[in-house]
């Protein structure tokens, strides 16, 4: 073996093992409390009509804030209340969200001066988004029950 063999051998070696370490490097680590399972954030809006009316519901696991009003009168009205951990379990336990994409959404009816009910299912991983899917009798149930469930804890005034 030449000596110029042996010097590129013990050169391509150090390059080769600095080569395997950064690419089996761990990608960095997200939250530890929140997991791609767990719903981050519920939004339920009523949103059309022909006075351009408008609800908008933000539901995260420490707070509840609503907006409502309509452009043609250009009337807004928003509340924010703090919720519990215990109240936010609540709310999302009707929700499988293993089973979330059989949801099945229907037409707007905003072009015919109706509204539009749209939900938005947040977790760290993907947004579901669902227009007027109370159509879906089947796969429905479960925003439902979810709806059921906030009505008890929504300001009156604002519902």
């Amino acid at each position: 073996m030449s000596a110029i063999q042996a010097i590129r051998t013990k050169h391509i070696f150090p390059i080769i093992v600095l080569l395997m370490f950064f690419s089996c490097r761990k990608e960095p680590e997200k939250s530890r409390h929140i997991s791609s399972g767990q719903i981050t954030q519920i939004v339920l809006s009523y949103i059309g009509g022909n006075r351009g009316f408008y609800t908008i519901i933000k539901v995260s696991p420490d707070s509840l804030h609503v907006e409502k009003g309509n452009t043609i009168n250009k009337k807004h009205a928003e509340k924010n209340v703090a919720i519990s951990k215990a109240t936010w379990q609540r709310l999302i336990k009707p929700i499988d969200i293993r089973t979330l994409n059989r949801i099945r959404s229907s037409p707007s009816k905003q072009s015919v001066d109706r509204t539009d009910e749209t939900f938005q299912v947040r977790t760290p991983a993907e947004v579901h988004v669902y227009v007027n899917a109370y159509a879906d009798t089947i796969h429905y149930r479960q925003l439902e029950k979810f709806k059921i469930e906030l009505k008890k804890i929504l300001p009156k005034d604002h519902y």
